[in-house]
């Protein structure tokens, strides 16, 4: 499991034209902070800031932002591209909190 921190909800934004297609595009960003291990399973002690690309809704387009709080990568983030080879696309569900035992 790779754990994500979500500390921010501020999202950034890039649009444009493409190079390839001419077409315009627009994409959001949020940072994520993930919890990695090094090449031996040997966890971080500090997590890793990375941007991921934001999904949109499906009724209007918008950027669908991650809330504040702890996460981790869903299985589907992780697919086969057209060459192949595994690639990722993050995407994020809440970790859900320690059940709390009964004292």
């Amino acid at each position: 499991m790779i754990r994500v921190s979500i500390t921010s909800t501020a999202v950034r934004e890039q649009s444009g034209t493409s190079k390839v297609n001419g077409k315009p595009y627009h994409m959001a960003f949020q940072t994520a902070w993930f919890w990695l291990t090094d090449r031996d399973g040997k966890p971080d002690p500090h997590p890793t800031k990375v941007e991921i690309i934001l999904p949109k809704d499906k009724s209007d387009g918008a950027a669908v932002f991650y809330p504040e709080g702890e996460y981790q990568l869903a299985p589907s983030s992780i697919y086969v591209d057209s060459r192949g080879n595994v690639a990722v696309a993050p995407r994020l569900v809440p970790l859900r909190a320690p059940a709390k035992s009964a004292a």
